[in-house]
């Protein structure tokens, strides 16, 4: 009858769990040779050992075991000890644990699986008990690394998926930002520029890398608004009249409204930096008369940035200014138009917006900057 039961034993072991990767821990030597010896007999070959608790926690960090035969009762570390550090690190994952005991009390058969474990077998070993629950744990713990591992996959395709989506909306968002940008200037690389511009101020300031990001995609936005300003309004070389001027204002909220339709942060992000980056830090800005840090920081910073490349870019009335001439202008106006710590800021990174800007004007084939 023994032979029989450990000929059905070995008769249920399949292919897939023989490959599974076992790791034994004992005291002593000899209790993990006939453990070993078991297994390789039954065609298991991928097997490591040791006498050493303490180094389990890396070893099953560095090799991934599928099946952990663990001893309980161990000098120093005992295999409670060895089961907390392993549910420690790894506190979502099936963990394929195995007790070795010669303890058959109820007591520390319940509390090794409280701990973690999934089963456990008495010494002295016994061929065929040892192979059909090495084997039903190893069937658990490959099934759980295919779910896992077809999960992973799942979750990769949808985010990709939805970097896709989210490209496709940065692509779009660039192209209705840079259709503004032609209607005023006849050059979408006014946005192009800030967008670069805003990232090299906001880290100066502190920002997060998650925070450049987004201010870097929502800032070409600001202006969106002005699609909807008419031609003789919008590229008017004249001064405007009071009627003409309130209509150039409403651009920032239209922008704002465009842009709030959609819920996302982006989104919501650029309408905010439309509707408020011709705010001023006295309180004398449009639409609102916000003051003060009342105006959203990517706002203050969008504000620095458009003015300083609008004043040093060419438009149809005029020339662009000279860099020093146009940061005495941010220099005179921080304090009233502008956030005074913004344009100090932007003072110290000015040489990181210069090489920024004649990479963009020699690409374009440009003059070099005015300093």
């Amino acid at each position: 009858m023994e032979f029989v039961a450990e000929q059905q034993a070995e008769d249920s072991i399949s292919v897939e769990t023989l490959e599974g990767k076992i790791l034994i821990v004992d005291d002593d030597p000899v209790n993990i040779a006939i453990f070993e010896k078991i297994l390789r007999q039954a065609g298991y070959h991928r097997i490591d050992s040791t006498i050493d608790p303490g180094a389990v926690r890396a070893l099953y960090r560095n090799n991934g075991y599928d099946l952990i035969a663990l001893d309980i009762h161990m000098p120093i570390w005992t295999g409670f000890d060895v089961l907390e550090q392993l549910r420690a690190d790894n506190p979502t994952d099936y963990l394929p644990v195995l007790v070795l005991t010669s303890d058959t009390g109820v007591e520390t058969q319940n509390r090794c699986l409280a701990s973690g474990a999934k089963d456990f077998i008495t010494k002295p070993f016994k061929k065929e008990e040892v192979l059909l629950r090495v084997h039903n744990i190893l069937e658990v713990r490959l099934l759980h690394k295919q779910l896992k591992q077809q999960r992973d996959q799942l979750e990769e395709k949808v985010l990709e998926r939805t970097q896709q989506l989210y490209n496709t909306q940065l692509k779009l968002i660039e192209s209705l930002a840079k259709t503004a940008e032609y209607r005023d200037t006849g050059s979408g690389s006014h946005v192009a520029r800030i967008s670069q511009y805003v990232v090299i101020l906001g880290r100066e300031l502190g920002l997060s890398r998650e925070e450049c990001d987004l201010l870097q995609q929502a800032s070409p936005m600001h202006d969106l608004g002005k699609i909807a300003i008419p031609d003789n309004v919008l590229l008017k070389c004249g001064n405007l009249d009071d009627d003409e001027w309130e209509t150039v204002k409403a651009h920032s909220e239209i922008g704002a409204q465009i842009l709030s339709a959609h819920d996302s942060r982006l989104m919501q992000v650029a309408a905010t930096i439309a509707r408020t980056h011709h705010e001023r830090w006295d309180g004398r800005g449009y639409p609102a008369g916000l003051k003060g840090e009342e105006i959203p920081l990517f706002s203050r910073i969008v504000s620095v940035c458009d003015v300083f490349d609008a004043l040093t870019s060419e438009r149809p009335h005029r020339e662009g200014w000279k860099v020093s001439r146009a940061l005495n202008y941010l220099r005179e106006n921080s304090g009233s138009q502008f956030d005074p710590n913004v344009v100090q800021s932007f003072e110290r990174v000015i040489d990181q917006i210069l090489l920024c800007r004649q990479a963009d004007l020699e690409t374009e084939g440009r003059e070099k900057v005015l300093n």
